[in-house]
């Protein structure tokens, strides 16, 4: 993965992972919610995947959080970095 895309990948995960036990869901619990595996959430958390826009989009709606809502918290973490 190229280095700026990498970040990404990292603050995404961090993001989806505050926001997963925010909503007090287990990865097994959002997997199965979204229609996903839990080890593709695992994944998604440690920054080694990145979703595609309408996974995004299901994780946010389980997640009970807009989805701009997840791209402005990447974003921040990104620019803080």
């Amino acid at each position: 993965m190229e280095k700026g895309t990498e970040n990404i990948a990292i603050a995404f995960g961090f993001v989806l992972r505050e926001q997963r036990t925010k909503a007090g869901l287990s990865q097994e619990k959002l997997a199965l919610e979204c229609g996903l595996d839990r080890t593709y959430i695992s994944l998604l958390e440690r920054g080694q995947r990145q979703p595609t826009l309408s996974t995004l989009f299901r994780l946010a709606k389980i997640l009970d959080v807009d989805p701009s809502v997840i791209v402005q918290s990447i974003a921040s973490r990104i620019s803080d970095a």
